[in-house]
């Protein structure tokens, strides 16, 4: 009768000694895959937030849109659909941005998704590695996803690379565990470069209050173009993305200020006498920023959920009836 094998042993060199090490390896490697898991779950899955019923025409102004002709009656339609809505953008004409498709005002930074083909709030790109819209309801979840991400091949790279040293040194026993460690470092660190690169880029973005769309076409406000229209400064930038609680900001939940259908500008002034005058605003104006919609956190979250009108705050109301006033000769024209 064969006696039993013996148990396999931990060939030297290869595995870790100190248990302590292999305690803090483990706990680091597993919270990091969590958290890696966790954001690419909700950047997945977090349904892109589309503009609520208030920017949709009624069913008369979509009947007067197609019976009137190009012109002066168009004008009047998305004149009245406009006048009370919280839009400061324009096409390159000068006109609302108006969806064919859609059937609606666009509210500034909203774009139309030809993939999903339909409008999505601070729409940032279709992604394919998560077969999902980057917009205002799941950015955050697509920056944590690659910071985590990042941290992980960081982390594969780091525990790999004094195995991966004494692999190119000879110090390792002849076993194909060596293969193993030579592949696990390459893939890790290839990602670890293409990650960083894209993490660093839209950073940038967030510090500039940016999208990818408006990087490639800034946008256009009642008097000009101004590629940094939407930014308020680092700090409030950040803020917009991540909200005012810090203890959610590095937690794949939902926390970014605002409705995603109006934003702050430092560009747009309230004053309609200020906002006539040729060339954009004067030079005291530029530096008055809008406040955010204040609104706490469990608000925001209940809006990604429902459709409920959320711009309605006491500073917003106050300008409604002037927004109207200030817009310019309206022109239909389709914006993708």
């Amino acid at each position: 009768m064969r006696s039993p094998a013996p148990p396999p042993r931990c060939l030297p060199g290869v595995t870790m000694t100190n248990i302590g090490e292999k305690v803090v390896c483990l706990v680091a490697y597993h919270i990091f895959f969590m958290l890696f898991v966790w954001s690419y779950w909700k950047t997945i899955f977090t349904l892109p937030m589309n503009p609520s019923k208030e920017f949709h025409l009624s069913y008369s102004d979509k009947e007067s849109l197609e019976r009137e002709p190009r012109g002066e009656s168009q004008q009047e339609v998305l004149r009245r659909a406009a006048k009370d809505l919280p839009i400061y953008t324009r096409t390159m004409s000068g006109a609302i941005r108006y969806c064919d498709r859609c059937h609606l005002v666009k509210p500034d930074r909203c774009h139309h998704c030809s993939v999903c083909d339909k409008c999505i709030l601070k729409m940032d790109h279709h992604c394919p590695w998560v077969n999902n819209c980057v917009g205002f309801s799941n950015y955050k979840f697509f920056l944590l996803f690659l910071a985590y991400s990042l941290v992980y091949c960081l982390f594969i790279a780091a525990t790999d690379l004094q195995y991966f040293i004494k692999f190119w040194t000879n110090g390792l026993p002849d076993t194909q565990a060596k293969f193993h460690i030579m592949f696990l470092f390459f893939a890790a660190a290839m990602f670890s470069v293409s990650l960083s690169s894209l993490f660093g880029y839209h950073c940038w973005l967030v510090s500039k209050n940016k999208s990818t769309l408006e990087v490639f076409r800034a946008p256009i406000f009642r008097h000009r173009t101004d590629k940094n229209g939407f930014s308020l400064g680092f700090s409030k930038n950040l803020r917009q993305v991540f909200g005012d609680e810090k203890k959610y900001w590095l937690l794949p939940v939902f926390s970014s200020l605002g409705d995603g259908c109006s934003f702050p500008t430092c560009l747009v002034n309230q004053d309609p006498e200020q906002a006539s005058t040729p060339g954009g605003l004067n030079s005291t104006s530029k530096n008055e920023n809008h406040l955010f919609p204040a609104k706490p956190l469990r608000d925001s979250q209940s809006h990604l959920l429902t459709d409920t009108p959320s711009w309605s705050e006491t500073s917003v109301k106050a300008e409604k009836g002037k927004v109207g006033m200030n817009n310019p000769a309206l022109t239909m024209e389709n914006e993708t």
